[in-house]
């Protein structure tokens, strides 16, 4: 939905204008996040905007029809989103977990909330301060399960790098990972796959 959105002819007429409606309105919720989440760090509100943090926005919906066998599969499988973060907004009918601490922890749906999943980016960006979280989604006999993933990143093809921000690393307090772009970040990201496995790992010192 951005930097380019699509034209509304683009998109099937039964949905076009709720589409259109929550992206904007989505839009506006992640960059309140943004600035919180600077404000989080010591960091001045419009620090991570500055950044370039919000200038890509993906928008992908997920469909999850019922499964006469849940027990042998997945919805999807344990994964870190290669962003800053993900906005997800999901039915009622459940499914979403979140490892914690060794441990899939179920995540309820609540009327009227939505999910915030940290991503691998502002892991990155803030040294380890903030960390990206593993979810998965379980297969389930009910369904078809809806969900409505809002990706925020930087620009993929932007020559921009990204690394531990400075003012986050003290004297003494050297940073973890090196400098990526973000196509560099998606494409190993997607040459890897879902394996379970954060792709932090290939960007550190």
């Amino acid at each position: 939905m951005a930097p380019n959105p699509p034209n509304p002819e683009q998109l099937p007429a039964v949905c076009r204008d709720i589409v259109m409606e929550y992206s904007e309105q989505v839009v506006k919720l992640g960059l309140t996040l943004f600035q919180l989440l600077s404000e989080a760090l010591g960091l001045h509100p419009n620090h991570l905007k500055d950044m370039g943090c919000a200038e890509s926005i993906l928008i992908l919906g997920h469909y999850y029809p019922p499964c006469p066998e849940p027990q042998l599969t997945l919805g999807t499988s344990s994964h870190t989103d290669p962003d800053f973060f993900t906005i997800l907004l999901q039915d009622q009918i459940g499914g979403l977990q979140v490892l914690h601490e060794d441990q899939w922890v179920d995540v309820p749906p609540i009327p009227g909330a939505m999910v915030i999943n940290m991503g691998d980016l502002l892991q990155l960006v803030s040294n380890n301060k903030f960390k990206s979280i593993s979810p998965r989604v379980l297969a389930k006999h009910v369904g078809p399960r809806i969900s409505v993933a809002c990706f925020f990143r930087g620009q993929q093809n932007s020559t921009r790098l990204y690394c531990p921000i400075k003012e986050l690393l003290p004297e003494g307090n050297a940073p973890i990972y090196r400098e990526t772009t973000i196509n560099e970040y998606l494409t190993y990201f997607y040459s890897k796959g879902l394996d379970g496995n954060s792709s932090l790992p290939h960007f550190k010192l």
